[in-house]
């Protein structure tokens, strides 16, 4: 069960206010701006939407409000992930119920898994809870700790019907380049590390997820055409600037960094929920300084 991905799907914030409150309205204007630059879908309640730090129910009712403004523009994917799995089935079933275009889930990140068959035992249940929507494994190993192979995943994938592939946000190119080799028209790998793109590219990539493409998709997309145009020094150029760009977002907070930035291209998001910290005006500043200085947002007409 393949599910066709392709170009960049971002990775949206959970639009809030300061006290944690979410701004269900503020949703259609997110929509509304990924279509305008150029992005294909749009994978929510993810890391940088902080969808473990939602409620079940909240987590039920920004998925309702992305299918109400989605159309036939964005394919949504709703990550589902959660370390209790009746509450990660309920999400699933829920999702696929209400029309998602697939859905996604974590390794649990308290309690983890140390084989493939413990893996597969915890998100057996939960894909099965998307039905015959195609479900992806999403692999960070930066946040779960979980760092079993990928390739022993794919082999194993038989066990999961509908799985369509793996959401990679790892560096490990060498397995990333084997579970693209191993997928044929049966899964997709979708890349997730922003900073790494061209280099996935030259690997084969087709579709990547990220933070980043919510404000900066046409600096990635200049990146994406050249590449394919085989300019490869401006595809380096736009590369570095990436790099450059994914540089100060860390020296402030990717999370806190991104709602901020969301700012500058006319979409409020917010702050972070707790215990991720807001910036302060001064470092507000700062970054928008440091931003604006690599000249790496477009504003879409």
């Amino acid at each position: 069960m393949a599910a066709k991905l392709s170009g960049l799907i971002a990775a949206p914030h959970t639009p809030m206010n300061s006290d944690g409150v979410i701004q269900f309205s503020a949703i259609e204007k997110q929509a509304e701006w990924l279509v305008r630059s150029g992005v294909s879908g749009a994978f929510i309640c993810g890391t940088t939407g902080e969808g473990l730090s939602l409620t079940v129910d909240e987590r039920k009712r920004v998925a309702e409000r992305w299918f109400q403004v989605a159309g036939d523009s964005l394919k949504v994917i709703v990550h589902v992930g959660h370390d209790c799995v009746p509450d990660a089935v309920e999400l699933s079933q829920h999702a696929a119920a209400k029309g998602a275009f697939a859905t996604a889930a974590m390794a649990p990140t308290f309690f983890k898994p140390s084989s493939i068959g413990q893996l597969m035992s915890f998100v057996k249940p939960i894909a099965a809870g998307s039905g015959d929507v195609p479900f992806f494994f999403y692999h960070m190993t930066s946040m779960t700790g979980v760092w079993l192979s990928m390739v022993e995943f794919l082999q194993a994938g038989a066990e999961v019907p509908n799985l369509a592939g793996i959401k990679y946000t790892h560096n490990n190119m060498m397995e990333y380049q084997q579970c693209l080799a191993m997928s044929g028209d049966r899964y997709e790998i979708s890349f997730g590390q922003d900073e790494n793109l061209l280099a996935a590219l030259a690997l084969g990539a087709k579709s990547a997820v990220g933070s980043t493409y919510n404000y900066a998709a046409p600096l990635y997309l200049r990146m994406m055409k050249a590449f394919g145009e085989n300019k490869l020094a401006e595809a380096q150029a736009c590369s570095r600037k990436v790099v450059a760009m994914v540089e100060v977002i860390i020296k402030f907070g990717v999370l806190a960094s991104g709602k901020a930035l969301m700012s500058r291209v006319g979409v409020e998001c917010g702050s972070p929920r707790v215990p991720v910290p807001s910036l302060s005006a001064a470092q507000l500043k700062d970054l928008f300084a440091a931003i604006d200085k690599l000249e790496v947002l477009e504003v879409v007409a």
